[in-house]
């Protein structure tokens, strides 16, 4: 109840750093979609890069989060504005599930179905819009709805650099030791999550092929 009362006390400064949390995820989703699903289909038809490519998506989800956005800090332009240096940071963590789950689809389309493409007389493009990409659509959006949920825990450590969101509450509270102003923060967060995981996890069943 206290935690309920400190949120509607303070409604316009959650709904504010709602707002912002949700510009950090939509605008770094945006980006990680628009690299990460060409990168997918490009080393799915170029198996000898496939391995190189997901090495290094897997190597920026091992550095710590803090320490990405420590090492992103000094790098002239982005250093200027955090919110720069969140959206960047939160793009790179997006990249891995979206790369992954783009191949995955692509090399899952039955070859059997690509011959007979091919065999209609498909050049290799409208092979992939009109065959590879409407077979391949639910498990990158599977990918695509990790990657948002992803994004939505680690933007709350942006706040560490000043980019707003959610996490202000949850760093005040900390240096606070106030369990309602945490939680005012992590609540928020979660229901955003889960939310989001909801949405587009419909929108996959949906998409799926049948």
């Amino acid at each position: 109840m206290n935690v309920l009362r400190f949120v509607l006390q303070n409604h316009d400064q959650v709904l504010q750093l709602t707002a912002e949390h949700l510009w950090l995820v939509g605008l770094s989703t945006l980006f990680a979609t628009l690299v990460g699903i060409p990168m997918g289909i490009w080393i799915a038809h170029r198996p000898a890069y496939n391995k190189p490519v997901l090495a290094g998506a897997n190597i920026i989800q091992t550095v710590p989060s803090l320490a990405m956005f420590g090492f992103l800090l000094p790098v002239p332009w982005l250093g200027e504005r955090s919110e720069r240096i969140a959206i960047l940071a939160l793009t790179l963590y997006a990249l891995l599930p979206i790369i992954r789950n783009t191949y995955t689809g692509i090399r899952g389309v039955d070859p059997a179905v690509m011959e007979a493409g091919r065999g209609m007389g498909l050049t290799a493009w409208q092979l992939l819009m009109q065959v590879e990409l409407p077979l391949a659509v639910s498990v990158i959006l599977s990918g695509v709805r990790t990657a948002i949920v992803i994004s939505v825990g680690l933007a709350t450590i942006a706040a560490a650099v000043g980019a707003g969101g959610l996490g202000e509450f949850i760093f005040r509270g900390l240096a606070m030791v106030d369990n309602r102003v945490i939680l005012a923060g992590a609540i928020p967060a979660a229901l955003l999550a889960l939310l989001a995981d909801f949405g587009v996890g419909l929108l996959e069943r949906r998409l799926q092929p049948r």
